[in-house]
């Protein structure tokens, strides 16, 4: 008869725990999409211990065989990074044990945060089953255009650009536009999606964050020259920001343009822009990039095709649960 108990992983335990974490990272790429190694086991365990990241064990029959792990540190959201079970046997159950801990020791943190579950790979199929804890869900899509692939290369090369406005540029990224851009992101973002699962975007002070962030390196290595910036009589109005976040990956984390410069095609130069001079490091041969990728919500339409006309390709789509604060 199964027997199980769930708790936070210590040290103590975390020999014991090394077999489930192994088995975990060699399935980390295939099963959940992972885009980097997972930490080394030390490390993970170390970042346990110093409260960076917070693990919940489940013991079956005193034998660990599945784990959650999510944190409260990086921003105003718990996020729930992940859930992985040894084996296939009773899947649910054990996902569902595992939520329940999850909930009971984050309910504080709960009352004012939210928290954000991107249900990448396998755990997809317990969209259903988690939606019985007043989970909310988002689809969301990733686009990637890799270079070398011949056809994304003949859609690039042909694309039919409009005629950038009246004191219209595009520049790369400078310091001094900073300020500007984190009210761009806000007013952005404020009313969307994203700020369903990321509320920083609902104020300035947390725009202000995410914008640092990513500049400063906390995502992954800004790439100052091929972010790309929309001027209007040389003051921001748009942005792609662009970033890597391996050696061989760079990502697209965030595009935005005020209101009353879209639906002209602005957003196609920007992104022409940012994806040329990135093709351009690729070409040189001073880097091993083998892709640059972007993520946005399956329904948001303009987006798909703004995508698409660049010579972007859709990958995967996942859910992107959330639990508003107080649920």
């Amino acid at each position: 008869m199964q027997e199980y108990k769930v708790e936070s992983l210590t040290r103590e335990k975390s020999l014991f725990f090394k077999g489930l974490y192994a088995d975990f990272v060699s399935n980390a790429f295939s099963n959940y999409r992972f885009e980097l190694p997972p930490l080394p086991f030390d490390e993970f365990i170390d970042a346990v211990e110093q409260n960076i990241i917070k693990c919940i064990v489940l013991y079956e029959n005193e034998f660990p065989t599945a784990f959650l792990v999510y944190t409260t540190s990086i921003s105003e959201s718990i996020e729930l990074n992940m859930i992985h079970c040894l084996g296939d046997e009773d899947l649910i159950n054990k996902r569902k044990k595992l939520i329940e801990k999850f909930l009971e020791d984050t309910q504080e943190e709960r009352k004012r945060a939210v928290v954000c579950y991107p249900m990448m790979g396998s755990q997809g199929d317990f969209t259903g089953d988690i939606a019985h804890f007043g989970f909310d869900f988002i689809g969301l899509v990733v686009f990637r255009y890799i270079f070398g692939n011949e056809q994304s290369d003949i859609v690039y090369e042909n694309m039919d650009m409009s005629q950038l406005g009246y004191h219209i540029k595009v520049a790369p990224w400078d310091e001094s536009y900073r300020k500007d851009i984190i009210k761009i992101i806000h007013n952005n973002f404020k009313d969307t999606s994203d700020a369903l699962f990321d509320t920083r975007f609902r104020s300035m002070q947390g725009t202000e964050d995410i914008v640092n962030k990513i500049v400063d390196g906390v995502y992954g290595e800004f790439l100052k020259d091929a972010t790309s910036v929309l001027l209007h009589m040389d003051k921001p109005v748009g942005i792609v920001f662009a970033n890597l976040t391996t050696k061989q990956i760079a990502n697209i984390p965030l595009v935005a343009i005020n209101r009353d410069f879209r639906g002209k095609g602005y957003s196609v130069h920007l992104l022409n822009r940012t994806l040329g001079i990135i093709k351009g490091y690729v070409s040189t041969g001073n880097c091993s990039l083998t892709e640059l990728n972007v993520t946005t919500e399956t329904d948001n339409y303009g987006a798909v095709k703004m995508y698409r006309t660049v010579g972007f390709k859709e990958d995967y789509n996942y859910t992107q649960a959330y639990l508003s604060p107080g649920k």
